[in-house]
């Protein structure tokens, strides 16, 4: 089965097979919130992008082979709902953005910082801070070496715009300055984007409407 990453809450996930990792979309909850299993190919250790709701469909997913991590990417609720139920199951260790994990109500093991490396396996996954829809949202880029790379945007980038920036223009024009200068140019247009809610895209798709984004305001 060809990956799309159209998932709803209820249905079946989808599953994006690479050649060193495996990623399993599935929606969760009220507000369709988007999470993320993946999997190191070589070792099966695990890694879970947002716990965001509904414990048993995510323990489900995770099965019987354990959970070594789970990264929260902003701490807006509805990406952690299921955050504590998930990590007393499985005994995760918690990753959070600095700026972002007070307001997280389960510990956070590691504060994450711009340009950290967060590894599930064999595998690398970048860590870059965005300002603007929170204070401390963090994006996951993994850079695969056999193919494009893939990023995991939270709530930061959907497609067509960036997160909500409730009307601050101060808080808008951080974040479209840090989509910009740290995944649009610095990643190729063949790159996937998972947000935290809806549909997939791709850097390509999104890149030439940035300048109707930054025009409009959101």
């Amino acid at each position: 089965m060809t990956y799309s990453g159209r998932v709803t809450v209820g249905g079946p996930a989808d599953v994006h097979e690479l050649k060193d990792l495996m990623i399993t979309k599935i929606a969760v909850g009220p507000m369709d919130n988007n999470a993320y299993l993946l999997r190191c190919r070589a070792t099966d250790e695990q890694l879970l992008i947002d716990a965001a709701n509904d414990a048993d469909t995510l323990l489900g997913t995770i099965g019987d082979d354990g959970l070594a991590s789970v990264v929260t990417t902003h701490r807006h609720p509805d990406h952690w709902q299921a955050l504590a139920a998930v990590v007393e199951a499985t005994g995760a260790r918690t990753y959070a953005g600095r700026e972002d994990a007070e307001g997280i109500p389960v510990p956070t093991d590691v504060l994450v910082d711009d340009g950290d490396v967060i590894r599930v396996g064999q595998v690398e996954l970048t860590a870059r801070h965005l300002v603007g829809h929170t204070p401390g949202s963090i994006v996951l880029i993994y850079d695969d070496p056999h193919g494009h790379p893939h990023v995991f945007t939270g709530d930061c980038l959907f497609p067509g715009g960036v997160g909500n920036t409730h009307n601050d223009p101060k808080a808008f024009a951080s974040l479209m300055h840090d989509v910009e200068t740290k995944i649009f140019d610095v990643l190729p247009d063949e790159t996937w984007v998972y947000p935290g809610h809806g549909n997939d895209t791709t850097l390509g798709a999104e890149r030439p409407h940035l300048p109707e984004w930054r025009a409009r305001g959101w």
